[in-house]
């Protein structure tokens, strides 16, 4: 008999702690990176989605490196890696399950922020229950940067905004220069300004916190002093935006309106969070730790050596139920996507005349409401005595992708209008059926002209603003086959010097109308089902 010598016992091939084949370990690593790109593909939807916001939005286009970079860290560990037995942990499928789930309702509910985070989330858990928790654990910081590639935020540009506009009125106040307030815009001796969505700050604090996090974990070693540095990375730039807003002003102040207005608006503002950034950085480089990252590891993770050998079937095995799993919850919302949708021949008919309302020939104003995807949608304009009201109402009969009722592209002005102005929003509770309901109440002016707007949405005859709730109910209906349309209700009224004039006169309308707006959409709704 002839034999060769035994290759296991040589140390290029097997790790002397673990009893663990180099060479298997980075077959398992290749299947691994195998099956997470294989989910991703399933999901192809929920990715397309998310590569087309870092293309169109300048403040998510770092999620392009997000991916790399989060490869590159892991990479740099893999001296310590490879001392960690590998073996499928079939626990983490329960996980897995659950966030399929989480995706399914997301995408029944058309949340893409929410199905991106359960797309992503799969990615640890896939790691999990191919290689174990060791592994994870190892690695969990480049595995939880995953999530800076989700595009997630823009819930904060409202209330960052307002901050904005109070730090730059505060500032001006103080510096004795005299402002005029009205919702985010402002004039003073000079000129007048508006804080916008591209003042809020939003794309300095993203990122300030994915470089901040970043730039912690690469600098400390302390989990507290991590932490310490991602929380004033993400404070910091708040407080930044607001004196960039107020430095930009005083230029302009100061400049007779000749400088910070253009072009240069935008220079100022990145190259002062430029210098904040690098101030930031510098700080926290005094407070930084040297000792190697490696012997961190050894230190603070317990090896396991005492399973035995995991046979690559095993982990073969592993990966086709890690996919299956993942797959299931894709290919049932392909099954509910595929239901016919009526999109042609669907209008809402409004009365001519109701309580005392009649319909106008002529609009209320220009302004309409911008929404989106909507297969039937109707503007009029009623007058009873001395009170005018237009109503706007627009109607989804089967919601989906970019023709849903709860959309960021569906709102009451665009930014930046060269006509209109949105000089506030709040939430009012105002009568509707007899029963006390929150609406949407926003203020709209104009070179002469005022408008006080009141909306809400209509959902399988639930009224709410919430849109949150509103997703909610649409996944239910979605999901249990139900029928899943709704409608947008929006009813509008001059003004002068108040509001509460225009108030008594939308208060009037909807008790006098939302009966027959409710017979209107209810009759489209029938038209639409008896299509199918």
């Amino acid at each position: 008999m002839t034999g060769t010598a035994p290759q296991a016992l040589t140390p290029s091939n097997i790790n002397s702690q673990t009893g663990q084949p180099v060479l298997q370990w980075r077959f398992m690593t290749i299947l691994t990176f195998a099956v997470i790109a294989t989910i991703l593909v399933i999901h192809q939807q929920t990715v397309l989605s998310t590569v087309a916001i870092w293309l169109r939005s300048e403040t998510f286009t770092h999620g392009f490196f997000i991916f790399p970079i989060s490869t590159y860290l892991i990479w740099i560990k893999r001296k310590s890696l490879v001392e960690i037995p590998l073996h499928p942990d079939y626990r983490g499928l329960w996980v897995m399950a659950g966030l399929g789930l989480g995706w399914l309702f997301a995408d029944a509910g058309s949340v893409q922020v929410v199905a991106q985070l359960c797309l992503v989330a799969m990615i640890p858990v896939a790691v999990w229950i191919m290689l174990g928790l060791q592994v994870v654990r190892a690695i969990t910081f480049p595995l939880g940067f995953l999530f800076f590639a989700v595009p997630f935020g823009e819930f904060l540009i409202p209330p960052l905004m307002d901050f904005t506009a109070n730090f730059v009125v505060t500032a001006l106040q103080a510096t004795g220069i005299p402002v005029y307030r009205e919702g985010t815009f402002f004039t003073i001796p000079s000129g007048q300004w508006s804080v916008v969505e591209g003042c809020s700050g939003l794309r300095y604090l993203i990122a300030s916190f994915t470089l901040g996090t970043l730039y912690g974990y690469l600098t400390y070693r302390s989990n507290k002093r991590r932490l310490i540095f991602a929380t004033l990375s993400l404070i910091v730039p708040i407080f930044a935006n607001g004196m960039r807003a107020y430095m930009i002003v005083m230029i302009a102040h100061l400049s007779n309106m000749q400088l910070a207005l253009g072009v240069d608006h935008y220079i100022y503002g990145w190259v002062f969070f430029g210098i904040v950034m690098t101030l930031l950085f510098w700080i926290g480089a005094f407070w930084r730790e040297d000792q190697s990252d490696h012997h961190q590891q050894q230190n603070g993770i317990a090896v396991n050596t005492t399973r035995g050998t995991i046979t690559s079937r095993s982990f073969v095995i592993a990966g086709v139920i890690t996919i299956l799993v993942a797959a299931l919850w894709p290919a049932y919302a392909a099954y509910l996507d595929n239901r016919p949708i009526k999109t042609n021949g669907l209008t809402i008919k409004l009365p001519q005349s109701n309580q005392g309302w009649n319909l106008q020939s002529m609009p209320l104003t220009a302004w309409q409401p911008h929404y989106v995807g909507t297969n039937a949608q109707v503007m009029q304009t009623y007058r009873k005595e001395d009170k005018v009201v237009s109503v706007y109402l627009a109607y989804y009969p089967t919601q989906r992708q970019d023709a849903e009722l709860i959309n960021s592209q569906n709102y009451m002005i665009q930014q930046k209008n060269p006509v209109w102005s949105n000089v506030g929003e709040e939430q009012r509770k105002i009568s509707l059926h007899g029963k006390n309901e929150m609406i949407q109440q926003t203020l709209l002016r104009a070179s002469n002209n005022r408008l006080l707007i009141w909306s809400w949405n209509s959902l399988g005859g639930t009224y709410t603003i919430n849109p949150y709730l509103a997703k909610l109910l649409l996944a239910k209906a979605k999901l249990l086959g139900q029928r899943d349309d709704g409608a947008a209700i929006i009813i509008t009224a001059p003004y002068e010097s108040t509001p509460e004039s225009a108030a008594v006169s939308l208060q009037s309308f909807a008790n006098d109308m939302l009966p027959a707006i409710d017979a209107s959409l209810h009759e489209v709704a029938k038209h639409e089902t008896h299509a199918h």
